[in-house]
């Protein structure tokens, strides 16, 4: 039951940034420390990327957002300095896909450039979906399977 739950918050909190998953992870293991870290750490992850790809599609257009979120376009209208600006980015990621992989990766891991953003610009840089859904399970898996571990290595430490 609390797998299933904890599959539920990852695609939640993905979707709706608010959602302050680490805390809900360290407070299910302290009041389940039977609950393997691990499990814990994969169910999270498989949410928060799933959550994820409804991001990074959005950023590749393939789901229409509603209409308050799209900007219309004058088709008559020459591209401007963002369009450019894209367009260089997705070559790059195009040209050194390990470089993109990298940033996913730390990305996942770390938040560092933020994960949201980074589900978004790899949407728009056109980053294959395995690269996409691998280094954001890897980086998510060991995000949140150190934290879900965190609670009894600090104890084994203590007493």
């Amino acid at each position: 039951m609390w797998l299933a739950l904890s599959l539920g918050m990852g695609i939640a909190s993905a979707l709706i940034p608010i959602i302050v998953l680490e805390a809900y992870v360290l407070a299910v293991v302290l009041a389940q420390p039977q609950l393997p870290w691990w499990a814990m750490g994969l169910v999270v992850a498989v949410g928060q990327v799933a959550g994820k790809l409804l991001y990074f599609y959005a950023g590749r257009g393939d789901i229409t957002l509603p209409k308050f979120l799209r900007r219309e376009r004058d088709p008559d209208r020459p591209k401007g300095k963002w369009s450019a600006h894209v367009d260089r980015f997705r070559e790059v990621c195009a040209r050194r896909p390990g470089w993109s992989y990298s940033v996913m990766l730390l990305s996942a891991t770390a938040s560092v450039p933020p994960y949201a953003a980074i589900a978004v610009i790899a949407g728009v840089a056109r980053v294959s979906l395995l690269n996409f859904v691998s280094a954001c399970l890897i980086g998510r898996f060991a995000r949140f399977a150190a934290l879900a571990a965190a609670p009894a290595l600090v104890s084994g430490w203590l007493f």
